[in-house]
């Protein structure tokens, strides 16, 4: 399998002459989710989910289908009948030759005067990736590469630092860092290095590594 990192919390995953995409949002490039197959989208915030990308890419291939929940679904899907998906936690589906099961239900606490939306996690392959989305969720399943939301309004790396510590992969990628600086990084990179327990690796935009 070929990982690519497309920008904040957008990836690409290659398997057998295929492609998934999660989480093209407003923050990835434009053209992150064209060319797939598939594609899995957690929530419903901008930076994760936006509509002109998903419409480009529903476009450009007649056959890619779109899994996501339904507070997605509700905004896409009647322009592309029968290729847009509902799925929740505790679903299994195959998308584009990829096996998926969904974790978690609920976006992170950004503030307790903020309502909590909801918020999916994909586990591919058996674990052998897993993206949690906007929510440190933990699946019941052994992780090889986790995508590690790094930074966001809310985390703090203490809670990065325990969740790896928690899911125990044998991998962690950072996703989520459109807001972590190029000064900020390396602080990052040390912490979550010398204490989350796994090997952290961080990948710029476009760039790729085999699973």
């Amino acid at each position: 399998m070929k990982l690519t990192k497309m920008s904040h919390a957008c990836v690409r995953l290659e398997k057998d002459g295929r492609t998934l995409v999660l989480d093209p949002g407003g923050f990835s490039e434009e053209d992150a989710a064209l060319g797939a197959d598939a594609i899995l989208v957690t929530h419903e915030h901008p930076d994760h989910f936006d509509e002109f990308r998903l419409r480009a890419a529903m476009e450009n291939n007649p056959a890619a289908e779109i899994w996501t929940l339904r507070s997605v679904a509700e905004k896409i899907s009647s322009a592309f009948p029968g290729r847009v998906h509902t799925v929740g936690h505790g679903d299994t589906f195959t998308a584009a030759g990829f096996d998926v099961q969904v974790h978690g239900e609920l976006h992170a606490v950004i503030h307790p005067d903020i309502p909590r939306i909801t918020n999916i996690g994909y586990l591919v392959d058996g674990g052998k990736v897993f993206h949690p989305g906007d929510a440190l969720t933990v699946p019941d399943h052994p992780v090889e590469t986790l995508m590690l939301p790094v930074m966001a309004p809310w985390s703090k790396i203490s809670e990065v630092i325990d969740y790896v510590r928690e899911v125990r992969p044998q991998r962690a990628y950072d996703i989520h860092d459109a807001l972590l600086t190029d000064l900020a990084r390396p602080i990052y990179d040390r912490q979550i290095g010398n204490l989350a327990g796994a090997e952290h690796l961080r990948l710029t935009p476009g760039a790729s590594a085999d699973l």
